[in-house]
């Protein structure tokens, strides 16, 4: 059966972000995500996993001023130290916490930038990034984002990530498939997952059109987790959907995997 983990960056945002913790165990998961960590103590996040049962699945690298629209760092060749720099503070984090995966969000294209430097600059922050996570059995993810929502991000497509990953070529980088993002880009879900199974490090979901819990949209989430475990994807899927009215009236479509999802 699926295993989900709570976005904390986006469901139970009516409380305070640290008391997001209690309530994703309360309502049945034993695993968390976020966006951002940072603006906490790792040490503060870490007693809050250890005190509710919880495991950090995943967050993002530092990815710039998030409220000014920025989305990652990676792909501008004038940010290469602060990425650097983010990547170590994320490893910090990742220990802190026990994390084991990840997400590098590649960024918006710098418009006074060579579409080719962007290019070559991506693929060398991956390559160093990937390099330095694998002494730490911590994977590295990237994530193709629509362009709808966020115009100009230098990723959208599935195709042109793994592109992107043969180039770096190093067996630590995989891709964040959020079903979201690529049912508004491409379509075709369940095929192009089972296709490139072996490298998706991790699964994000929410519903097309609003980005809402699943079952409030176009896409058919009972056959899609069906065939989840029936291709064999045994990771975590990350609840990061907004949630259509409130956290807990929107997580009845939870109930039937509640027990997969909870401690034991």
């Amino acid at each position: 059966m699926p295993r989900f983990a709570a976005n904390l960056s986006s469901l139970f945002t009516e409380l305070p972000f640290p008391d997001r913790f209690e309530a994703a165990a309360k309502h049945g998961f034993s695993a968390v995500e976020c966006l951002l960590p940072y603006d906490y103590p790792k040490e503060e996040l870490a007693e809050l996993l250890k005190r509710h049962g919880l495991q950090q699945v995943m967050f993002n690298l530092p990815s710039g001023y998030w409220e000014a629209g920025e989305r990652g760092l990676a792909c501008d060749p004038h940010r290469i130290p602060e990425f650097k720099e983010g990547l170590e503070t994320a490893i910090e984090y990742a220990i802190a916490l026990d994390c084991k995966r990840l997400n590098c969000l590649p960024g918006i294209m710098p418009a006074e930038s060579c579409p080719l430097t962007i290019h070559e600059t991506l693929v060398g922050n991956l390559r160093h990034a990937a390099s330095r996570l694998a002494q730490l059995n911590i994977k590295l993810l990237i994530e193709p984002i629509n362009v709808y929502d966020n115009p100009n991000f230098f990723l959208h497509r599935s195709s042109h990530a793994l592109a992107i990953m043969e180039e770096v070529n190093h067996s630590n980088l995989y891709m964040l498939y959020d079903v979201y993002h690529m049912q508004i880009t491409e379509g075709n879900l369940a095929s192009t997952i089972a296709e490139n199974l072996s490298h998706i490090g991790h699964v994000q979901v929410a519903d097309v059109p609003g980005r809402n819990e699943p079952g409030t949209g176009e896409i058919n989430f009972n056959f899609l987790f069906r065939h989840l475990d029936a291709i064999g994807y045994d990771g975590w899927i990350g609840c990061q959907y907004d949630p259509l009215l409130t956290t807990e009236h929107g997580l009845e479509w939870f109930a039937p995997y509640q027990l997969q999802s909870s401690p034991a």
